[in-house]
Protein backbone atom coordinates (compact mmCIF):
# COMPACT_ATOMS: atom_id res chain seq x y z
CA UNK A 1 0.00 0.00 0.00
CA UNK A 2 1.43 3.39 -1.03
CA UNK A 3 1.68 6.47 1.17
CA UNK A 4 -1.29 8.13 -0.55
CA UNK A 5 -3.51 5.10 0.07
CA UNK A 6 -2.40 4.96 3.71
CA UNK A 7 -3.21 8.65 4.12
CA UNK A 8 -6.66 8.19 2.54
CA UNK A 9 -7.45 5.24 4.78
CA UNK A 10 -6.35 7.18 7.86
CA UNK A 11 -8.59 10.13 6.96
CA UNK A 12 -11.53 7.76 6.33
CA UNK A 13 -11.01 6.04 9.71
CA UNK A 14 -10.89 9.37 11.55
CA UNK A 15 -13.97 10.70 9.74
CA UNK A 16 -15.93 7.50 10.40
CA UNK A 17 -15.19 7.85 14.13
CA UNK A 18 -16.34 11.46 14.00
CA UNK A 19 -19.60 10.44 12.32
CA UNK A 20 -20.32 8.13 15.25
CA UNK A 21 -19.14 10.66 17.83
CA UNK A 22 -21.36 13.43 16.45
CA UNK A 23 -24.30 11.13 15.69
CA UNK A 24 -24.11 11.81 11.97
CA UNK A 25 -24.40 15.61 12.29
CA UNK A 26 -22.18 16.49 9.34
CA UNK A 27 -22.62 20.24 9.91
CA UNK A 28 -20.63 19.89 13.12
CA UNK A 29 -18.01 17.73 11.43
CA UNK A 30 -16.11 20.42 9.60
CA UNK A 31 -13.17 19.92 7.28
CA UNK A 32 -11.03 21.72 9.85
CA UNK A 33 -12.09 19.30 12.60
CA UNK A 34 -11.31 16.30 10.39
CA UNK A 35 -7.90 17.74 9.51
CA UNK A 36 -7.08 18.43 13.17
CA UNK A 37 -8.10 14.95 14.31
CA UNK A 38 -6.25 13.29 11.43
CA UNK A 39 -3.14 15.45 11.87
CA UNK A 40 -3.17 16.58 8.23
CA UNK A 41 -3.27 19.82 6.33
CA UNK A 42 -6.71 21.22 5.54
CA UNK A 43 -6.10 20.96 1.80
CA UNK A 44 -5.52 17.21 2.02
CA UNK A 45 -9.26 16.51 2.19
CA UNK A 46 -9.94 18.15 -1.15
CA UNK A 47 -6.73 16.68 -2.60
CA UNK A 48 -7.68 13.09 -1.78
CA UNK A 49 -11.50 13.23 -1.95
CA UNK A 50 -12.59 16.38 -3.77
CA UNK A 51 -14.76 17.62 -0.91
CA UNK A 52 -15.87 16.85 2.64
CA UNK A 53 -19.19 15.54 1.30
CA UNK A 54 -17.45 13.02 -0.98
CA UNK A 55 -15.24 11.93 1.91
CA UNK A 56 -18.28 11.28 4.11
CA UNK A 57 -20.00 9.37 1.30
CA UNK A 58 -16.93 7.13 0.96
CA UNK A 59 -16.87 6.55 4.73
CA UNK A 60 -20.48 5.37 4.65
CA UNK A 61 -19.89 3.20 1.58
CA UNK A 62 -16.92 1.46 3.17
CA UNK A 63 -18.76 0.89 6.43
CA UNK A 64 -21.70 -0.72 4.61
CA UNK A 65 -19.38 -2.83 2.45
CA UNK A 66 -17.54 -4.16 5.51
CA UNK A 67 -20.87 -5.13 7.04
CA UNK A 68 -21.97 -7.05 3.93
CA UNK A 69 -18.66 -8.89 3.61
CA UNK A 70 -19.00 -9.78 7.29
CA UNK A 71 -22.08 -11.96 6.70
CA UNK A 72 -19.92 -15.03 6.18
CA UNK A 73 -16.28 -13.89 6.03
CA UNK A 74 -14.95 -17.44 5.87
CA UNK A 75 -16.94 -18.33 2.74
CA UNK A 76 -15.58 -17.56 -0.73
CA UNK A 77 -17.98 -19.81 -2.66
CA UNK A 78 -21.56 -18.74 -1.95
CA UNK A 79 -22.94 -21.73 -3.83
CA UNK A 80 -21.32 -24.21 -1.42
CA UNK A 81 -23.75 -26.11 0.82
CA UNK A 82 -23.95 -24.71 4.36
CA UNK A 83 -26.82 -26.77 5.77
CA UNK A 84 -29.20 -23.80 5.83
CA UNK A 85 -32.45 -23.28 3.96
CA UNK A 86 -32.90 -20.12 1.92
CA UNK A 87 -35.27 -18.87 4.60
CA UNK A 88 -32.85 -19.47 7.48
CA UNK A 89 -29.94 -17.98 5.53
CA UNK A 90 -31.87 -14.88 4.49
CA UNK A 91 -33.20 -14.33 8.01
CA UNK A 92 -29.66 -14.62 9.39
CA UNK A 93 -28.17 -12.15 6.93
CA UNK A 94 -31.06 -9.70 7.20
CA UNK A 95 -30.94 -9.82 11.01
CA UNK A 96 -27.22 -9.04 10.96
CA UNK A 97 -27.88 -6.11 8.65
CA UNK A 98 -30.72 -4.79 10.81
CA UNK A 99 -28.53 -5.02 13.91
CA UNK A 100 -25.85 -3.08 12.04
CA UNK A 101 -28.34 -0.30 11.24
CA UNK A 102 -29.25 0.08 14.90
CA UNK A 103 -25.64 -0.11 16.07
CA UNK A 104 -24.64 2.58 13.54
CA UNK A 105 -27.76 4.72 13.44
CA UNK A 106 -26.15 7.95 12.30
CA UNK A 107 -24.31 6.37 9.37
CA UNK A 108 -27.25 4.12 8.47
CA UNK A 109 -29.82 6.92 8.52
CA UNK A 110 -27.69 9.16 6.32
CA UNK A 111 -27.03 6.31 3.88
CA UNK A 112 -30.70 5.37 3.56
CA UNK A 113 -31.91 8.95 3.08
CA UNK A 114 -29.14 9.63 0.58
CA UNK A 115 -30.12 6.57 -1.46
CA UNK A 116 -33.80 7.51 -1.41
CA UNK A 117 -32.96 10.96 -2.75
CA UNK A 118 -30.63 9.63 -5.44
CA UNK A 119 -31.33 5.95 -6.06
CA UNK A 120 -28.78 4.44 -8.43
CA UNK A 121 -27.38 1.06 -9.47
CA UNK A 122 -24.27 1.58 -7.33
CA UNK A 123 -26.07 2.83 -4.21
CA UNK A 124 -25.72 1.12 -0.83
CA UNK A 125 -29.33 -0.04 -1.10
CA UNK A 126 -28.75 -1.89 -4.36
CA UNK A 127 -25.44 -3.25 -3.10
CA UNK A 128 -27.27 -4.68 -0.07
CA UNK A 129 -29.90 -6.23 -2.33
CA UNK A 130 -27.19 -7.91 -4.38
CA UNK A 131 -25.65 -9.25 -1.19
CA UNK A 132 -28.96 -10.67 0.00
CA UNK A 133 -29.52 -12.31 -3.39
CA UNK A 134 -26.63 -14.69 -2.65
CA UNK A 135 -28.68 -16.07 0.25
CA UNK A 136 -31.33 -17.40 -2.16
CA UNK A 137 -29.98 -20.55 -3.77
CA UNK A 138 -33.17 -22.32 -4.80
CA UNK A 139 -34.09 -22.35 -8.47
CA UNK A 140 -36.16 -19.20 -8.55
CA UNK A 141 -36.41 -16.94 -11.55
CA UNK A 142 -33.93 -14.10 -11.46
CA UNK A 143 -36.66 -11.44 -11.59
CA UNK A 144 -38.46 -13.09 -8.66
CA UNK A 145 -35.27 -13.12 -6.62
CA UNK A 146 -34.60 -9.47 -7.41
CA UNK A 147 -38.11 -8.45 -6.43
CA UNK A 148 -37.87 -10.35 -3.15
CA UNK A 149 -34.61 -8.75 -2.02
CA UNK A 150 -35.76 -5.32 -3.21
CA UNK A 151 -38.90 -5.59 -1.08
CA UNK A 152 -36.99 -6.94 1.92
CA UNK A 153 -34.35 -4.21 1.91
CA UNK A 154 -36.99 -1.52 1.32
CA UNK A 155 -39.11 -2.81 4.23
CA UNK A 156 -36.09 -2.82 6.52
CA UNK A 157 -35.09 0.72 5.52
CA UNK A 158 -38.55 2.21 6.03
CA UNK A 159 -38.97 0.37 9.34
CA UNK A 160 -35.59 1.71 10.47
CA UNK A 161 -36.55 5.28 9.59
CA UNK A 162 -39.86 4.80 11.44
CA UNK A 163 -38.22 3.02 14.40
CA UNK A 164 -39.66 5.41 16.98
CA UNK A 165 -43.25 4.57 16.03
CA UNK A 166 -43.04 0.98 14.78
CA UNK A 167 -44.46 -0.33 18.07
CA UNK A 168 -47.53 1.82 17.46
CA UNK A 169 -48.00 1.16 13.75
CA UNK A 170 -46.60 -2.37 13.34
CA UNK A 171 -46.52 -3.88 16.81
CA UNK A 172 -42.72 -4.33 16.90
CA UNK A 173 -40.41 -2.44 19.22
CA UNK A 174 -37.37 -2.33 16.96
CA UNK A 175 -35.11 -1.10 19.74
CA UNK A 176 -35.56 -4.57 21.26
CA UNK A 177 -33.29 -7.20 19.70
CA UNK A 178 -35.84 -10.08 20.07
CA UNK A 179 -38.60 -8.00 18.46
CA UNK A 180 -36.24 -6.84 15.75
CA UNK A 181 -35.44 -10.47 14.95
CA UNK A 182 -39.16 -11.29 14.95
CA UNK A 183 -39.83 -8.47 12.49
CA UNK A 184 -37.17 -9.86 10.13
CA UNK A 185 -38.42 -13.43 10.49
CA UNK A 186 -42.04 -12.43 9.83
CA UNK A 187 -41.09 -10.24 6.87
CA UNK A 188 -38.88 -12.88 5.22
CA UNK A 189 -41.52 -15.57 5.80
CA UNK A 190 -44.24 -13.49 4.15
CA UNK A 191 -42.05 -12.49 1.21
CA UNK A 192 -40.89 -16.04 0.53
CA UNK A 193 -44.47 -17.31 0.72
CA UNK A 194 -45.58 -14.60 -1.72
CA UNK A 195 -42.78 -15.28 -4.18
CA UNK A 196 -43.34 -19.05 -3.98
CA UNK A 197 -47.00 -18.46 -4.83
CA UNK A 198 -45.97 -16.14 -7.68
CA UNK A 199 -43.63 -18.78 -9.10
CA UNK A 200 -46.30 -21.48 -8.88
CA UNK A 201 -48.86 -19.29 -10.65
CA UNK A 202 -46.38 -18.38 -13.37
CA UNK A 203 -45.46 -22.01 -13.95
CA UNK A 204 -49.13 -22.96 -14.31
CA UNK A 205 -49.65 -20.47 -17.13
Amino acid sequence: MGDNEKSKNHIIEVTTKLLKEYNGDTKRITSRLIAERAGIGLGSINYFFGSKEKLITECIQRTINKMLVGFTPEITDFTKADGLSDKARLISWASQTFDFLFENQAIAGRSILSDMQNYSADSNSVYTQRGFAFAIRSKQKEETKRLLVFLLVSAMQVAFLAKDITKEILGYDLYSKPERDLFISDTVTMLLHSTDSREATTNEM
